[in-house]
């Protein structure tokens, strides 16, 4: 009897991997495949007590554990606690996925685990696979641009473009340069590819933790990609030059979608509907009653991700450029998103106050049914890249105002190659954004005729995500049974070898 294949998944402990390597995970479980969830044990407590009804108890086919990140509460709260995790779970996390790994070989009913599956900044989970044995996947959770523009920061630092040579560069149109020679990829300022060009420093860690982990993809069987052939076609066909296993499963959130629905028709009585996503933060339900009392269209979502971090004034130009321009506006001020571990306390004085009526705070909320909601028109946003995906799938257009890692160059093809978009400078200014916001939601004049062309882009895009990802023949949906199919035969060749070692000593023995 063929055994069943099991993967283990394990995302870096933060919402941006989290979230996506789930959806990889339902989808899996939803076509036969076994699956464990590792978290770390912090996050798994914490996740614990936000899943409404149990989310992490598990079912059949589909079970949560954890591991240690060896971080004491201390590092938990310094300022540099995401480095402090990821230099931990290189130290001490290698050791116990193994053991869990095997653990899960001895449960009832379990089948061995027969393959790896991790995110980004997770390398070391490389090393577990082989250990073990078995085949490793990264889903890598940038666009296929992103990724690109990461591999080639090694190329850009041995060409001499980084480190910058002094402060200067960040502002006398350095950062302009073009760079014209990196394949599948459209002429692209130097700034555009990464922030983590901007740094003075030749041996800049995070520099080179991005150069490392994206390379360390080229030692996995495959390399997964939350997106689809005809939103990155250029950039995909060159990167299977170097990767010729590539399977673009996204938009996720539309993949999900119709895995929900397919259950909630009960066409698939094989395994349980997909559970819903977990968030490290409570969830605001009354922002949706809210959006219920809007016009549809009219409303601006707000929100910059589960990393970003302004200062007061950033906070202030923002806040001030956003109740200039009188319109409805939902926004999501996290516990942190403000410089020293601030969240909407730090919003201006008064602010509230001139916004009444038009205005609701969330200290979070569930994005995807945000952007999928009538009222919605428009989304300002850090243009992280499951933000983007959300909201190309949702057909909404987006205000972009990147930051960080590959934001800058998600933020360039949603603008420039995609039509979706517009963009704030890097230093924020309340009548910029007043002015913005105008020209994205359409404020009269030439700003609705932008506005129209980027509502009709985004319909277009909405309707090709759909047709990727929820239907048979979608570029998406056939990536995703091509994986299924591949971890299965990985299944198959681990048989045949064992049979086969298992043999050889009883045939010698005959000659």
């Amino acid at each position: 009897m063929e055994r069943r294949a099991h993967a283990m998944l394990f995302p870096f402990p933060c919402s941006g991997h989290i979230n996506p390597t789930l959806k990889l995970a339902e989808l899996l479980h939803s076509r036969g495949v076994y699956v464990t969830f590792v978290n770390t044990e912090h996050n798994h407590e914490r996740l614990r007590r936000r899943a409404a009804g149990g989310g992490l108890r598990g079912r059949e086919g589909f079970r949560f554990e954890a591991v240690p990140d060896g971080l004491s509460e201390e590092d938990r709260v310094a300022p540099d606690r995401t480095v402090r995790l990821y230099l931990s779970l290189r130290r001490s996390c290698g050791p116990p996925l193994v053991d869990l790994a095997r653990r899960r070989r001895l449960g009832d009913g379990v089948p061995p685990v027969t393959c790896v599956v991790l995110s980004g900044l997770v390398s070391f989970a490389l090393d577990a696979a082989e250990e073990l044995g078995v085949p490793a996947f990264v889903l890598w959770g940038t666009s296929a641009c992103g990724f690109v523009g990461t591999l080639r920061l090694r190329e850009l630092r041995q060409r001499g473009y980084t480190p910058l040579k002094d402060e200067s560069d960040l502002t006398n149109g350095y950062l302009d340069t073009p760079i014209d020679w990196i394949a599948g990829m459209p002429a692209v300022r130097l700034g555009d590819i990464s922030s983590f060009v901007r740094t003075l420093d030749p041996q800049c860690f995070a520099l080179r933790v991005e150069e490392d982990e994206a390379n360390s993809c080229a030692r996995a069987r495959g390399l997964i990609l939350n997106t689809f052939e005809d939103l990155e076609s250029d950039v995909l066909h060159a990167l299977r030059d170097e990767f010729p296993r590539v399977y673009t499963i996204g938009p996720l959130a539309a993949a999900m979608h119709r895995a929900q629905q397919c259950h909630g028709h009960g066409r698939s009585a094989a395994v349980a509907p997909p559970a819903p996503g977990l968030s490290l933060w409570e969830e605001d339900s009354k922002c949706m009653s809210w959006l219920d009392a809007q016009a549809d269209g009219s409303v601006l979502y707000v929100s910059f991700g589960s990393l970003a971090v302004l200062s007061l004034e950033q906070l202030a130009e923002l806040a001030w450029g956003l109740a200039a321009s009188n319109r409805p506006f939902l926004w999501v001020v996290r516990p942190g998103l403000v410089v020293g571990d601030r969240g909407a306390d730090a919003l201006p004085e008064d602010f509230l106050a001139e916004t009444r009526g038009r205005c609701f705070i969330a200290e979070w909320c569930a994005q995807e049914q945000v952007l999928r909601h009538r009222a919605v028109g428009g989304f300002l946003t850090h243009s992280g890249w499951n933000s983007t995906t959300e909201s190309i799938w949702s057909g909404v257009p987006m205000l972009c105002w990147p930051g960080f890692a590959d934001q800058y160059i998600n933020c360039r093809y949603a603008c420039e190659e995609w039509g979706i978009g517009l963009r704030l400078d890097e230093t924020l200014r309340r009548e910029q954004v007043t002015a913005r916001v105008e020209e994205l939601m359409g404020g009269g004049g030439d700003t609705d005729d932008r506005a129209r062309e980027m509502r009709r882009r985004a319909a277009e895009w909405k309707a090709k995500a759909e047709a990727a990802a929820t239907a048979p023949g979608g570029s998406s949906y056939e990536s995703l049974d091509r994986l299924v199919e591949d971890l299965r035969l990985a299944v198959a060749e681990a048989d045949a070898e064992a049979e086969l070692a298992t043999a050889t000593p009883t045939t010698q023995g005959r000659r």
